[in-house]
């Protein structure tokens, strides 16, 4: 199983980033997966779930109306869509499921 994280880096409050999730090894369009993260000193946080047809969502609150998840099947890919990002989303955000997870891509928000 192998997870592979992009798209994270600096951006300023209000502004975007969009997230990706490679993935290999397993059979992508069977599983469910997740975007979590982890910011220092704080606990992990599920930001938002996929069923393995993308058709059912789920988020944390703190998620909610900012972001969004898809999966692209074909491409064996997750994206988490962030939009009007706000200081307190800066963490290392981490693509995962059932078998593992990847290695995470850093993001802050910062003027």
């Amino acid at each position: 199983v192998q997870l592979v994280e992009s798209g994270g880096g600096l951006v300023q409050p209000g502004g975007s980033l969009r997230l990706s999730c490679a993935a290999s090894g397993f059979t992508f369009s069977n599983y469910y997966m997740k975007w979590y993260r982890q910011a220092p000193g704080k606990e992990r946080e599920l930001v938002a779930g996929i069923t393995p047809t993308g058709i059912s969502t789920v988020y944390a609150d703190s998620a909610k109306g900012r972001f969004t998840i898809s999966r692209d099947n074909a491409k064996n890919t997750v994206y988490l869509q962030m939009n009007n990002l706000k200081p307190e989303d800066t963490a290392v955000y981490y693509c995962s499921m059932s078998l593992g997870r990847g290695q995470g891509t850093q993001v802050t928000v910062s003027s």
